[in-house]
């Protein structure tokens, strides 16, 4: 048996690197220091995998798989490509490739969670840092809709309320306020929790920013806040040595979207007046991130980049998957690292089982069951090495910790030989 050390978490987007790994007879038997998710991902990754290729529900081999794969994308004339947030991003600039031969639509989780989080920063701009100088400056934290005791469970131990920074000490030195719709297990663990309205955060943000700049809030209650609250909130944002706010789905998917992004920047701008005050998205896959670090370094857009122009183009609300799929305008879809069924629009999923799919997955999904050819494939940071993004966009790079069933290759060493017969199709 051997411990591995320093191994990092493929799991959320805190991508906790401080995990000690087990291996023995080339199995994962112990998890030390990683929260309750990490520790299924790590210990029973091998529950539900898929170790054939299939064509049409029958087995095939990897080599009559990929040949498949290639012939439907060679001949669709407007093929999607999506997913890629949970594999590696080596992976995700060989996916980029295949979606520009095949003049496509490469798009990533993104657009379905922390899409309007980009558009806003592409409007606003953005005050942020790394989760780093959070956990070592920081005096006050918000956590804005989102629920980091669940979906992000060593979040505030590693990184923001209890951590033990080299300037501010832990969490007595620090003041949380949590904002949503309903009292959280985050919410419990805060010294201020502010329920709001549902859809109102927009009204928040701009009263908090006006109440800031020492303006006088002509309304008794916003948001179902008292006015009064509302500067005892402002006075306290202002107060702080280092402040950073947390936000998650609840302000990016609630009414007002990508104009609640822009609020929020707008009102760490203002603070940024008085104290310092910074911003990160609580990112959710642990490499959505690099997905749309990858597709912006690579094409210029960082999600919904439509190729069949000859040229990148993104438009986001017409060019995103689940639009293009509603509309029945893609006649083929390769799928890699998601299960889209599980969560997409019924008339997205009805159309999708219409096409010929590819679906690149080590696990059974319901994707997987619709799909025309399924290639498993081995977990990055389990199986394969790889490198991701952090949520505050620090690249890590993932271990290989075990060998893979065999035959089976990794999502960037299959990309790749699609990319290779592709380009001898189009030839």
């Amino acid at each position: 048996m051997k411990t591995i050390s320093n191994v990092v978490c493929p799991f959320c987007g805190s991508l906790c690197d401080d995990i000690e790994v087990d291996v023995d007879d080339n199995r994962v038997v112990k998890v030390r220091k990683g929260c309750a998710i990490s520790v299924a991902k790590f210990t029973k990754y091998n529950e539900e995998r898929i170790y054939k290729p299939r064509i049409d529900g029958r087995e095939a081999s990897l080599e009559e798989a990929i040949n498949e794969a290639v012939e439907i994308l060679a001949n669709a004339k407007y093929p999607a490509l999506y997913g890629w947030s949970c594999t590696s991003t080596e992976a995700i600039n060989v996916g980029i490739e295949i979606a520009e031969l095949v003049g496509g639509v490469m798009d990533n989780t993104a657009s379905v969670c922390h899409g309007p989080t980009i558009i806003g920063e592409q409007d606003a701009g953005i005050s942020t840092c790394t989760l780093g100088q959070v956990k070592n400056r920081a005096d006050l934290i918000i956590y804005w809709g989102c629920n980091p005791a669940h979906a992000h469970p060593r979040h505030m131990a590693r990184y923001s309320a209890a951590s033990k920074g080299r300037f501010v000490k832990g969490r007595k030195e620090r003041k949380v306020i949590v904002v949503d719709v309903r009292k959280t297990h985050t919410a419990k663990a805060a010294d201020i929790f502010i329920q709001i309205k549902p859809n109102s955060d927009f009204e928040l943000l701009t009263a908090l920013r006006w109440a800031v700049k020492n303006g006088e809030l002509e309304q008794e209650e916003i948001a179902g806040i008292s006015a009064e609250k509302i500067e005892e909130i402002a006075d306290m944002l202002i107060s702080c040595r280092f402040g950073a706010l947390f936000f998650g789905l609840g302000l990016t998917m609630s009414a007002g979207k990508a104009r609640n992004i822009e609020a929020a920047v707008n009102l760490v701008r203002e603070l940024n007046n008085y104290t310092k005050f910074v911003m990160v998205p609580m990112r959710g896959h642990f490499n959505v991130t690099g997905a749309n670090e990858v597709m912006a370094w690579a094409t210029g857009f960082p999600f919904a980049v439509d190729f069949s122009r000859g040229y990148p183009f993104y438009n986001p609300g017409d060019t995103t998957f689940v639009d293009v799929l509603t509309r029945g305008d893609c006649d083929a879809a390769l799928i890699v690292a998601s299960d889209p069924v599980s969560g997409f629009p019924a008339e997205a999923i009805r159309n999708l089982a219409k096409i010929p799919v590819i679906t690149l997955d080590p696990h059974e999904t319901l994707t997987t069951m619709i799909s025309k050819v399924v290639i498993p494939t081995a977990i990055v940071g389990i199986e394969a090495e790889g490198s991701a993004y952090r949520m505050d966009a620090v690249p890590l790079r993932l271990k290989k910790l075990v060998e893979p069933p065999p035959g089976i290759l990794s999502d960037e060493e299959v990309l790749k030989m699609i990319l290779k017969k592709l380009k001898e199709r189009v030839k």
